[in-house]
C-alpha cells in the first residue's frame, strides 16, 4: 500500500466519442485486473478515513481497498456487497467526485483515489468467477410488501431477503427498476446490470409483480391486511415545471417522458411513442445529472444542435463533473448564466425560449452565491424541441390517505428516525420521503428501513 507517489490516479478508459455516439453502449470500460490492484495500492489506509464517512452507505472503502491491492478479491467481494445493495451499480453511476473520492485525503494533491472504478471491478471479476451475492436460505415467517422497484426498493428486499423475511415487490411500469431502469440512460448504466440484481432478488425467493399500479390493480388495504409490513419507495416522479409562459407547448417536454420513450425503444417496445429530436434543434434547461443525460441522448438520437442552458456558472453545476466534460466531448454546448424568461410559441409550438442574462453575487455564510438577473439582457435562443430538466418532486397517491399516511407541505412522506410513518405498519425511504436525490441515498433509505422493519418483526 502507500504507492500513491509510484502509480498516479487513472480514470476508467472511455470510448472512443466518435464510436459511443452510434449507440447507447456504456462509455467506461471496467478496469482490467492489474488496474484495479495498482489503483487500489495508492490507498494509504487512513486511520479516519474520510471516503467512509464521505460514502453516505458507509461503504467500508479503504477495507475492501486493500484486499483488491493484497490480492484477495473474494473478500474485497464480500465487503463491498456488506453494506451496499448493489456495489456494480452505484461504483457506475454515483458522483464520486463530491463524494467518496472527494472525500478522499489523496484529492487536493497526488489524485483521489479511484474508488468507483475499483467498487464496479470488485463485483463484475467476481461474477465472471461465478460469486453471486448471498441470501438467507431460511425464512422467518414475516412477510413485506415493497411498494417500487426503484433504488430503495431493491434496497430494502436485498437487506429484507438477507434476514429471511417474503418479500413481494410491486411495480405500476412493465420492468423492475424504476430509476436505474428508465431514468438512466444506457451509456451510464447498461440494463442488463439492473436485471441482473433484479434475478438475484427473484432467485432469493422474492415475487415480483410489475404493471401493478396500487390503488388501480391492487387494493392497498389488501396488502396492509395481509403483510406484516409495507415499505414505500414511490419515489419523485412529478416533474417540476419552470412556469413561464409558453412552457405547456406541444414541443416543449419533461426529461423523465424524453429519457423514459427513448429508453423503451431501446430496450425492443415497438409500440412506445418517443419524442423524436433528429435533425433538430434542441435546448435543455437545467444543469443536474438529469439535463446531462438528456444532452447526451439527443446527441445519440442526431439532433442538429444540442445546448444545455444553465442560469449558474458551470462552477455551481449541482451534477457530477464528469457528466459535464463527456457531454462536452459529444459535442454539448453549454449556455451559462442565462435564465428562462418565457417560451414563444405560435398554434402551441414553441419556437424560441427568451433568456435573461444572470450573475452570480458574493458568497453569502454558507459560501453559497445566489443568482441575480441582468435586467434588460433578454435575448431569444431558437429551438425545435426543449426539454425541461429542473428536478422531481414526489406524487401524493390517493392509497397514501387510505393508509392514513402523513405527508408534508410539498408531499414527501413523513417518517420518524426509524423510517416509519404515520401508520405503524408502513414504512418509507428514498426520494418519497426525502425528496428527489441521489440513488445512493435511496440505497441508504431502503437499507435503514430495512433494518427497522427486522428489529421490529423479529
Amino acid at each position: 500500500m502507500l504507492n500513491f507517489t509510484k502509480f498516479e490516479r487513472i480514470n476508467p478508459e472511455k470510448r472512443d466519442v466518435l464510436q459511443r455516439l452510434k449507440d447507447f453502449n456504456e462509455v467506461y470500460q471496467v478496469f482490467t485486473k492489474q488496474r484495479a490492484v495498482e489503483q487500489s495500492d495508492r490507498c494509504m489506509q487512513c486511520g479516519d478515513p474520510y471516503c467512509h464517512t464521505g460514502c453516505p452507505l458507509g461503504n467500508y472503502i479503504p477495507a475492501w481497498l486493500k484486499q483488491t491491492a493484497t490480492k484477495n478479491p473474494d473478500l474485497a467481494f464480500a465487503l463491498s456487497n456488506e453494506t451496499s445493495p448493489f456495489p456494480e451499480i452505484l461504483g457506475r453511476i454515483c458522483p464520486q467526485d463530491v463524494l467518496c473520492e472527494g472525500a478522499c485525503s489523496l484529492n487536493t494533491g497526488h489524485g483521489a483515489i479511484s474508488i468507483g472504478a475499483v467498487e464496479t471491478f470488485i463485483s463484475e471479476d467476481a461474477f465472471e468467477r461465478g460469486m453471486k451475492p448471498k441470501f438467507s436460505n431460511s425464512k422467518n415467517g414475516k412477510k413485506v410488501a415493497v411498494i417500487g422497484s426503484g433504488p430503495a426498493g431493491i434496497s430494502a428486499a436485498t437487506f429484507l431477503l438477507r434476514k429471511g423475511f417474503d418479500v413481494e415487490m410491486f411495480e405500476r411500469a412493465d420492468r423492475a427498476g424504476g430509476l436505474l431502469m428508465y431514468g438512466i440512460p444506457g451509456f451510464k448504466l447498461d440494463k442488463t446490470t439492473v436485471d441482473r440484481r433484479i434475478n438475484w432478488l427473484l432467485e432469493a425467493g422474492m415475487k415480483l409483480h410489475t404493471n401493478c399500479e396500487i390503488g388501480r390493480d391492487k387494493s392497498i388495504l389488501e396488502l396492509e391486511k395481509d403483510f406484516d409490513a409495507i415499505f414505500l419507495g414511490i419515489g419523485a416522479t412529478s416533474s417540476n415545471k419552470v412556469k413561464i409562459e409558453g412552457e405547456n407547448s406541444s414541443n416543449v417536454h419533461f426529461a423523465i417522458d424524453f429519457l423514459t420513450g427513448i429508453q423503451k425503444r431501446n430496450l425492443g417496445n415497438k409500440n412506445v411513442e418517443y419524442i423524436d429530436v433528429k435533425d433538430k434543434k434542441v435546448v435543455v434547461i437545467g444543469g443536474g445529472d438529469t439535463a446531462m443525460d438528456c444532452v447526451r441522448t439527443s446527441v445519440r438520437e442526431g439532433a442538429d444542435s444540442v445546448k444545455c442552458l444553465y442560469r449558474r456558472d458551470e462552477i455551481n453545476m449541482p451534477g457530477s463533473k464528469k457528466e459535464v466534460v463527456n457531454a462536452k466531448e459529444e459535442g454539448v454546448e453549454f449556455v451559462f448564466n442565462v435564465s428562462p424568461k418565457s417560451i414563444k410559441a405560435q398554434n402551441n409550438v414553441a419556437s424560441a425560449v427568451e433568456l435573461l442574462e444572470t450573475s452570480m453575487s458574493e458568497p453569502d455564510i454558507s459560501g453559497r452565491q445566489k443568482v441575480v438577473i441582468n435586467e434588460g439582457s433578454e435575448y431569444l435562443e431558437e429551438a425545435d424541441v426543449i426539454i425541461l430538466a429542473l428536478g422531481f418532486s414526489p406524487e401524493v397517491p390517493l392509497f397514501l390517505k387510505e393508509l392514513n399516511v402523513e405527508t408534508n407541505s410539498w408531499g414527501g412522506v413523513i417518517v420518524d428516525s426509524n423510517f416509519k410513518t404515520s401508520n405503524k405498519k408502513v414504512y418509507a425511504g428514498g426520494d418519497c420521503q426525502r425528496g428527489a436525490h441521489l440513488a445512493v441515498t435511496a440505497a441508504v433509505d431502503g437499507r435503514e428501513a430495512a433494518k427497522a422493519i427486522i428489529k421490529n418483526l423479529l
